[in-house]
């Protein structure tokens, strides 16, 4: 299996650029990143701790950013590279958090996104803190499951199944089944 699932995150950010276009909508810079660490946060919980993009993500001043893209994209979009191709389980996954997220404004995703654990942490640490890998997968998976499982307590953000949603394919005689990847669960000690 290869470290990521998408060979850079400019494809991913073409992507996102595209799907915005399809909607007719502008895709601000500020939102792009926020999507992007969301895409990448969820799909490392939805995978077992896989990358999504090849990425580091750090906090500005209004939250997480992806500094080669942020540089990459900083005078506009660059109009010499080709996105690469995107598997149909990935694009699958993007459009879940397309449809999830894409309906919130930049501002809208920034204030969510400060209330979330790993990201205030590290805007409490100061401009160009990195957000790890392991504190969104902490967070997104493991803590919101838990308050999930609580009764009574409302989780912060969505857990994985309420984005990330499941594919629809045919059985033998043509029904719709919906399809989820299996993960296999811990075992279980007594």
């Amino acid at each position: 299996m290869a470290s990521f699932a998408v060979r850079s995150c400019l494809d991913v950010v073409f992507w996102f650029n595209d799907q915005a276009l399809n909607d007719q909508e502008y895709l601000q810079p500020h939102k792009l990143h926020r999507l992007l660490f969301l895409a990448q946060a969820y799909y490392a919980v939805a995978n077992r701790g896989r990358k999504l993009i090849p990425a580091t993500f750090v906090v500005d001043s209004t939250g997480p950013i992806e500094p080669t893209v942020y540089q990459t994209f900083a005078f506009g979009n660059p109009y010499m590279i080709e996105p690469g191709p995107i598997s149909e389980t990935v694009e699958h996954f993007l459009s879940s958090i397309w449809r999830r997220f894409g309906q919130y404004s930049a501002d809208g995703l920034s204030k969510k996104l400060a209330t979330h654990q790993p990201v205030a942490e590290a805007m409490e640490k100061g401009i160009g803190e990195e957000i790890t890998l392991d504190s969104m997968i902490k967070f997104y998976g493991v803590e919101l499951a838990a308050q999930a499982a609580r009764k009574g307590q409302q989780p912060v953000a969505p857990t994985v199944g309420q984005v990330v949603r499941p594919r629809i394919m045919r059985d033998q005689s043509g029904k719709a089944v919906a399809v989820t990847a299996w993960v296999p669960g811990q075992k279980k000690t007594s």
